[in-house]
């Protein structure tokens, strides 16, 4: 004679509350584990804080800066920086470097990319680009702008790098992060200028955003 198992109501309400509350802990404890790793990441940012790169301009060349008709521009500009990690526990990935040249707000170069690189704890590393520019459009008034700041005898650009870069812990790298950086450069802008090379050798510290 085969048997006939029944269950009551409050039998099977007893065990859809175990399965719920089962997976309410196995939740509960994912939660609290990605809680504990994020705060110890926090923890250890605020330990170290690292400080942003330094970046100082070492030399700066234009040996190109000419007008081809009223607003079509060539360029030829080549510069040095200095960039130094200050940390002393955490290292810096530098990712999609790009630099430029602007004069009065004008971009007057195209970008020009540079390599990615690692630099480690209170590391420094020179980083020489060159910046070209061909029938590159400018405003009309480029032309008595240049020759404004050649009467004035001075000529003051702005070098830029825009890029990337990523925070190393030990075995941790961070996101990326943006960061921007501005070195402004003073030649001298004598009567012979553009056709002879203008250059300058004054070290200049470059604000950096990040």
């Amino acid at each position: 004679m085969s048997q006939v198992f029944s269950k009551s109501p409050e039998h099977c309400a007893k065990q859809g509350g175990l399965t719920i509350d089962k997976s309410y802990k196995k939740l509960f404890f994912a939660f609290s584990f990605f809680s504990i790793v994020l705060a110890f990441i926090f923890l250890i940012w605020l330990t170290l804080h690292p400080a942003k790169p330094q970046f100082s301009l070492r030399e700066a060349d234009i040996y190109q800066l000419s007008l081809s008709g009223t607003h079509l521009l060539n360029s030829s500009i080549q510069f040095t920086m200095l960039s130094r990690n200050p940390n002393k526990k955490v290292g810096i990935y530098y990712d999609e470097l790009q630099a430029f040249a602007a004069y009065k707000g004008q971009q007057i170069t195209f970008d020009s990319f540079l390599p990615p690189f690692y630099q480690g704890h209170e590391e420094s590393n020179l980083l020489t680009t060159s910046l070209q520019g061909t029938g590159l459009p400018v405003a009309l008034s480029f032309g008595y702008e240049v020759e404004h700041d050649q009467t004035a005898g001075r000529i003051v650009l702005n070098l830029k790098v825009n890029g990337k870069l990523r925070w190393k812990v030990g075995t941790w790298v961070s996101g990326r992060y943006r960061f921007n950086i501005n070195c402004v450069s003073v030649m001298s802008f004598g009567p012979n200028a553009p056709t002879a090379a203008l250059s300058s050798n004054q070290a200049a510290q470059c604000s950096t955003t990040v």
